[in-house]
């Protein structure tokens, strides 16, 4: 069977997600090394009480790969999970390193809401907009 290397998010698979396992398995279906990676970034950001400066206790504590780590580093970020926080940063008293981030949280419920909106909200000038954009995309 064919192990998909993109997020595998599956509508009735995300009700049964129970623990950090589940939620990297989602995120990096596939690659056994990132989803190992991954859950010992998320596990260590969330035991800490401030912004880690570095992952590189992570990877030397774990025996992770620096490439691996640096890879799913960065699709942690990317997804908005994880989030660097600046020195410059005024907002947490001058505190560097990774942190766990609401981000990716708040954009699902952003979408999720959209989407409701989007589908009970039927008017005729939407429906026109809409057939314009869609005729747009066969081009």
């Amino acid at each position: 069977m064919t192990e998909y290397t993109k997020i595998s998010f599956q509508h009735r698979r995300v009700r049964d997600i129970g623990d950090v396992t589940d939620i990297v398995t989602m995120l990096f279906p596939g690659n056994r090394n990132q989803q190992h990676a991954a859950a010992r970034v998320l596990i260590a950001l969330r035991t800490a009480t401030e912004p880690l400066p570095s992952l590189a206790s992570v990877e030397a504590l774990h025996k992770i790969s620096r490439r691996t780590l640096q890879r799913t580093r960065a699709k942690l970020a990317r997804l908005g999970l994880i989030e660097h926080i600046s020195g410059l940063s005024t907002r947490y008293a001058g505190a560097h390193g990774w942190r766990l981030s609401g981000r990716m949280g708040t954009a699902l419920r952003a979408l999720a809401d959209r989407l409701d909106t989007w589908r009970y909200e039927v008017r005729r000038e939407q429906l026109a907009k809409e057939e314009v954009l869609v005729r747009l995309l066969q081009r």
